[in-house]
């Protein structure tokens, strides 16, 4: 049995778009992969792991912005905090 069917990036975006997820850091890191993964045969082995690599840096960083705010994020009713994480010039900054 083969797997079932991945969305391309564009098919991901406009559904992503039409539910209003666009604005979701977490959503954004699912488009952000996808299209990693159609580019991955133009790329070299380097790049491609490099991307990889700085994408899930990214992921590692929003993985502690929802604890607390689990009702606010998942259930639809997200605003974002005052302060920007991490903060410029941080050692999690890039």
């Amino acid at each position: 049995m083969s797997p079932a069917p991945q969305p391309s990036s564009a098919e991901l975006a406009r559904y992503l778009e039409l539910r209003g997820e666009l604005g979701k850091p977490w959503m954004l890191q699912m488009l952000r992969l996808s299209k990693l993964k159609e580019a991955r045969d133009q790329m070299t082995p380097e790049t491609y792991l490099k991307s990889i690599q700085e994408a899930h840096a990214d992921l590692m960083r929003l993985g502690e912005f929802w604890k607390g705010r689990e009702e606010e994020v998942f259930n639809g009713d997200y605003r974002p905090n005052d302060v920007i994480e991490p903060l410029p010039g941080s050692p999690e900054d890039r």
